[in-house]
């Protein structure tokens, strides 16, 4: 009897949690709405970047640096050997390898699924959960640290951290948790908001790369 107390006890428990979580933080949703309202006022965003993969398993990270440039809906992603141009109405994914050079194209809304340097600001607004978890002081900056939890498990990203100055609203960086146990993390080493890009800065023209081998999926 005793123990079928305590495991009642912690069903309960676990059962009050999940439903407090499961609502939708009313702070941390003042926050990002903060953060979206900053983002869509803006002619256009360039930043320097940093990414890297950690797996949580045997502890193995690497690491790269990038280059990002959004407008709207439009985006231009600079990788070592690698660029992405999105539109907003098709993404080309630019590799260059010694003197291969390759472009796949596809419809942008053929890859609706996958998190974008402009739906990252967006993305709470539909099918997660979320809430503040913390403040902490970084550099003399205050960081606002926000949880997103997908409400259906077929969701492509499950758990997703934002971090957010919380002075100027802008979005400082973000993690991104995988299946295996693995973690992905952004943080913006410099950003520049004054920036008026041409929608053409968002277009891959071939022409500026010479020979490339193009692969059509549209």
């Amino acid at each position: 009897m005793k123990n079928l107390f305590i495991l009642i006890f912690f069903l309960t428990t676990a059962m009050v949690s999940s439903s407090v979580f499961a609502q939708k933080d009313p702070k941390a949703k003042t926050i990002l709405d903060g953060v979206s309202q900053k983002y869509k006022s803006l002619k256009g965003l360039e930043a320097s970047f940093e990414f890297s993969y950690a797996e949580m398993v045997d502890g193995k990270s690497q690491s790269q640096n990038g280059e990002i440039a959004i407008k709207g809906e439009k985006y231009h992603l600079k990788l070592p050997e690698q660029e992405i141009f999105n539109n907003g109405k098709t993404v080309w994914t630019y590799i260059e390898s010694g003197n291969y050079k390759e472009v796949t194209v596809n419809n942008a809304g053929d890859m609706e699924d996958e998190l974008t340097p402009s739906s990252v600001y967006t993305m709470y607004q539909k099918g997660y959960n979320y809430r503040l978890i913390g403040e902490k002081n970084e550099k003399g900056i205050v960081i606002q640290e926000i949880e997103l939890l997908a409400e259906k498990a077929n969701a492509p990203f499950k758990r997703v951290k934002l971090f957010v100055d919380k002075n100027k609203k802008d979005l400082v960086g973000w993690e991104i948790y995988d299946d295996q146990g693995g973690v992905f993390k952004y943080k913006f080493n410099s950003v520049n908001t004054e920036v008026d890009l041409p929608d053409a800065y968002f277009t891959f023209n071939p022409q500026k790369y010479g020979k490339v081998e193009v692969i059509d999926l549209r």
